[in-house]
């Protein structure tokens, strides 16, 4: 283990809001070892960004970690060589090019088609009925599936994001992320005839048609959809419930000066959709006077990073005028998102413009409770409109 300072907390209140354990950490324990997670955690910003590009003391290969153990061995766990070869073989399905001319038009119909049949309820979850959705049928042309429903993308998304932040070992939490994968292979198997014999730009056939083997095809479908369904759908609910709560805010936008792109980016900085990525210490070294011993684990706290105060100026205000430049939202180094075009078109082109758009008068209509901290998200965004 490392000899950095144990860091007490309680997994609950951890789960419930991280935020004020974490800027306890930051100011007294910037590198922490914390028994009830297994692991020792970087919370601040500069040394995140740091050391996440030091693949050869933190390493993204973890054959004993949770994500290869129930997922496979996708790209984000892999380095070097190996690393940027399946990163080249997907760039075609989420390049901006490809975005922006091949997957926008789409985004944009399932989007008004949502739009179109919640319009006359006069209210709705949007988590549940709107976002959820929107996200599912964007990911559901990303990555090929195109026998598998949205809610059904929702469920095998988060089954598996469940599975992988599972560190206190709940049997439950396994065996429903080991259904979730079976059911994503299931519909990967349904799809592999029709993208041999007319290949496009889907995440599937790219694979195919750089010819990796098929357990890296399914593992970085899966990669996919863990972080390509949750991040969108819990951006999306979550930048629209900042902007209600925070109407001086949505008034920039409406009056040009800020835009959709700076509220989601802004959000995505101030509750971190992903608030985590995990390594394994590959070498012995020292980092800011803490010794590292191989095979341990390492948590880079993208949220806590994101509300450093040594880097941003009042991090725990939502402020869509404040430059973004610096946001850990979609990591640092070789195993930035590769998904974050996609991501950024959907919501700040598509999903929130349309939204505030087409619901006149929208407004919250109940409580919005919030959770998780490797994943962090609203469970439900109550809204009413001028139906």
């Amino acid at each position: 283990m490392s000899d950095a300072p144990v860091f007490e907390i309680d997994p609950a209140a951890f789960h419930a809001d991280p935020y004020p354990t974490l800027k306890r950490m930051r100011a007294e324990a910037p590198i922490a070892r914390v028994p009830q997670l297994g692991a020792t955690l970087f919370t601040r910003r500069e040394a995140i960004f740091r050391e996440e590009k030091r693949v050869e003391t933190f390493s993204s290969l973890q054959p004993g970690g949770l994500m290869t153990v129930l997922m496979g061995e996708n790209m984000m766990r892999k380095d070097g060589a190996a690393h940027a070869a399946e990163r080249k073989a997907t760039f075609p399905a989420f390049s901006p090019r490809t975005v922006r001319d091949h997957w926008m038009a789409r985004f944009r119909d399932s989007t008004a088609a949502i739009l179109d049949r919640l319009a006359p309820l006069g209210g709705c979850d949007l988590v549940r009925d709107y976002a959820m959705a929107v996200s599912g049928e964007a990911l559901i042309a990303i990555t090929g599936l195109e026998t598998m429903d949205w809610r059904e993308m929702d469920r095998v998304s988060q089954g598996m994001i469940d599975g992988i932040s599972n560190y206190q070992g709940d049997p439950e939490v396994e065996a429903r992320c080991h259904d979730c994968t079976a059911s994503i292979d299931r519909h990967i198997d349904g799809m592999l005839p029709a993208c041999r014999d007319t290949p496009n730009l889907s995440l599937l056939s790219v694979q195919l048609q750089a010819g990796l083997p098929m357990e890296s095809v399914r593992a970085n479908v899966k990669l996919a959809i863990s972080g390509g369904q949750n991040e969108p759908r819990d951006a999306i609910a979550g930048a629209a419930w900042a902007l209600l709560t925070h109407p001086d805010q949505l008034q920039l936008i409406r009056d040009g000066q800020a835009t959709w792109r700076d509220a989601f980016e802004e959000y995505a900085r101030w509750i971190s959709p992903i608030g985590m990525s995990p390594r394994r210490v590959a070498r012995k070294d020292t980092v800011d006077g803490v010794t590292f011993e191989p095979e341990e684990r390492v948590f880079f706290m993208f949220g806590s990073g994101n509300r450093d105060e040594a880097a941003w100026d009042a991090p725990d205000v939502f402020d869509v005028t404040r430059d973004t430049a610096g946001s850990l939202s979609f990591g640092a180094g070789p195993h930035f998102c590769a998904g974050a075009a996609a991501s950024r078109a959907l919501i700040s082109e598509v999903a929130l413009p349309m939204l505030f758009e087409r619901l006149p008068g929208l407004r919250l209509a109940g409580d919005v409770p919030f959770a998780g901290w490797a994943f962090r998200g609203p469970l439900s965004v109550p809204v009413t409109w001028d139906a």
